[in-house]
Order: structure tokens, then C-alpha cells, then sequence
């Protein structure tokens, strides 16, 4: 039914995702509903796809285990991949089920619908356990992992797999992403993530995900709750009021980065990419937090998201308060 392409560079991954991959159809008139529409633009999309890229625009070596169809769009995905950064070798050819394809609209600042085409199954959500590399899952210096892989097999099963794979105290991030489409309801999910909670060392998520998580939407608690479920770093996005961080010794706030908001949609995977390389570069928590905070913000201020993941320049000029979109 699939088939694992091993070629490429032999280098390992500093940064190794697993999870969604497809393509992203965006609207080229803002503000219209899409039975008004009248042109889009095709762009590389999924939660740990972007995030892939986003690390890779920061310099880092980027891989992703993921899955597509053996269909055009599915070509397209890996192409992309490749053109922005990030070694395909661990991306599972489907020849069943289509890539999946995301719609959205764009309402701003604040109102983005997405419409997800993944019916009956998406090939992402196909990847097995054998299907896994796991050398390459314990030589990554980070790995992660989205809640939304855990929704159904065999996709759950590989996640457990990886998990186990990884060496006690390596660098491992859970992306709390729950989408409610993937899951019977909110009770299944909590369910699944309580399972991983205590083999990740970070979890990452926005008020209502940590609700899902630990049933806590207070961001002091949900980040106490997290820590006491086993994470060692609890990252809490709490919308307007900024990022919450908290470890078992530190606990740090960044507050929100003003920007004109254009698409939301890829914010928090510029944040997860750019939180990635933070903490593998060593950097004390605060210049971590506030250095993603950024690289999200950037994200929301452009239409598209694998394509829009700034650079650390780019990251410098608004922190330094310039426009980095001025000569985009």
C-alpha cells in the first residue's frame, strides 16, 4: 500500500517532525467567502510540515515523516519540501488515499475558517509503524510530534512507536494541536494525550488545546498541570496577553508583538520552528520565547504560511521595530 523513498543525503536531522503535510488553497481576495472567490494561491501547507520549514529557515537541518498521495498534489508536496529546505526521505508514498487539500478563508484580523478535504482517510494519518525509520528517529536532536497524529490508527501506533524510540531525556516537543474535525470528540482526545504527556519534555498549546490536555484553560494552571503530567517545559499561548513559559524554575512571560494581521493560519508553526531552534541553539528562555513570539507574529502579517516563515534577519528588523514584510 505505501512505500518509504530512503534516498537522499545521509546527514541526520537536527529537527525531525511527524505529522500533517498536504496542500493549502488559499483565497487571493480578502475578506470574501469562498463561494465568491475567484483565484487562489497553492502553497505547501500542514501543521508539521510548516513547522519543518519554519526550523529550516532558521538554519537548521529539517526532515519530516509524513505521508502523500501518489497523485500530482502529492508530487507538488515533496517538491516544495525539498525547494524550501527540508529532506523528504521519510515521506511515505500513499497509493490509495489522495494528498489532502485545505481551504480556508480569510476574514481579518482574527477570522480564518479552514475546511479540511481528508475524507475518507489522509495519507498522513496512513503512516504505520513500519514505515518509521527509527535510527533516524533517535539520532534527531529534536523531534516533534502533533496531538492531531494521535487521532487514529495506524498513525497513533507510529507516534507510540517514535516515542519509544527516543532515548530517555532527549529533546522531544508535543504540539497540543487539536483540531476537532480528527476526533470523535474532545473526551477522545484527552484521552490519547494523557497517554504521551510524561515521554515528551516540552508541550506547546493555546488556552482552549491545554483545556483538551490537562483541563485547564487558566494559563498558570494549565502550565502546572502540564509540568506535573512529567513535561519539563510547559509553553502556554495566551492570545493577546502574550506567551506563558514555565519550567519547574522559571517561568517567563512574552508579551504580544504588535503587527497588522493579514492570516492567522501559520502563526503557531513559525512559533513551534523558531521555538525549536531556541532551544537547540541553548538560549536562555526569555530570548527563546520572545524570538518565536516574533517569528508568529511575522507569519500572521502574510497571506500564505510554509512560504511566509521568516528568517532570523527577518525575526532581527521587528524586534528592533522595522517592517520585516517592507522589501518582501
Amino acid at each position: 500500500m505505501s512505500n518509504r523513498d530512503v534516498s537522499g543525503d545521509a546527514s541526520g536531522a537536527e529537527v525531525l517532525t511527524f505529522g500533517r503535510s498536504g496542500v493549502d488553497v488559499y483565497p487571493l481576495q480578502i475578506g470574501v467567502g469562498l463561494e465568491d472567490v475567484e483565484s487562489f494561491g497553492k502553497f505547501l501547507g500542514g501543521t508539521t510540515a510548516n513547522v519543518a520549514v519554519a526550523a529550516a529557515r532558521m538554519g537548521r537541518r529539517a526532515a519530516i515523516i509524513t505521508g502523500v498521495g501518489d497523485d500530482p498534489f502529492g508530487r507538488y508536496v515533496r517538491k516544495e519540501l525539498v525547494r524550501l529546505g527540508v529532506d523528504d526521505r521519510h515521506v511515505v508514498v500513499n497509493g490509495v488515499y489522495p494528498t489532502p487539500v485545505t481551504f480556508c478563508e480569510i476574514f481579518p484580523p482574527d477570522e480564518f475558517p479552514l475546511y479540511f478535504y481528508r475524507k475518507p482517510h489522509a495519507p498522513d494519518m496512513q503512516v504505520s509503524a513500519a514505515d518509521l525509520d527509527l535510527d533516524a528517529v533517535r539520532a534527531a536532536s529534536l523531534l516533534w510530534l502533533s496531538v492531531s497524529g494521535l487521532s487514529e490508527d495506524p498513525s497513533r501506533t507510529a507516534h507510540h512507536e517514535a516515542l519509544a524510540a527516543r532515548d530517555p531525556g532527549s529533546l522531544t516537543v508535543l504540539d497540543l494541536d487539536y483540531r476537532p474535525m480528527f476526533w470523535a470528540d474532545a473526551a477522545a482526545a484527552t484521552a490519547q494525550v494523557q497517554k504521551v504527556l510524561g515521554q515528551v519534555g516540552v508541550a506547546v498549546g493555546n488556552r482552549e488545546e491545554c483545556e483538551v490536555a490537562v483541563g485547564e484553560t487558566d494559563p498558570e494552571r494549565a502550565a502546572d498541570a502540564l509540568l506535573d503530567a512529567g513535561v519539563q517545559l510547559a509553553v502556554v499561548k495566551q492570545g493577546p496577553k502574550g506567551v506563558l513559559a514555565k519550567s519547574r524554575t522559571e517561568r517567563v512571560v512574552s508579551p504580544p508583538i504588535p503587527v497588522t494581521p493579514l492570516n492567522g493560519l501559520g502563526a503557531g508553526d513559525s512559533f513551534g520552528g523558531s521555538l525549536a531552534h531556541g532551544l537547540l541553539a541553548g538560549w536562555p528562555l526569555e530570548t527563546v520565547l520572545h524570538r518565536a513570539n516574533a517569528a508568529g507574529a511575522i507569519v500572521a502579517s502574510r497571506l500564505e504560511c510554509s512560504t511566509a516563515m521568516p528568517t532570523p534577519a527577518e525575526i532581527d528588523v521587528l524586534l528592533a521595530g522595522g517592517d520585516p514584510n517592507e522589501n518582501r
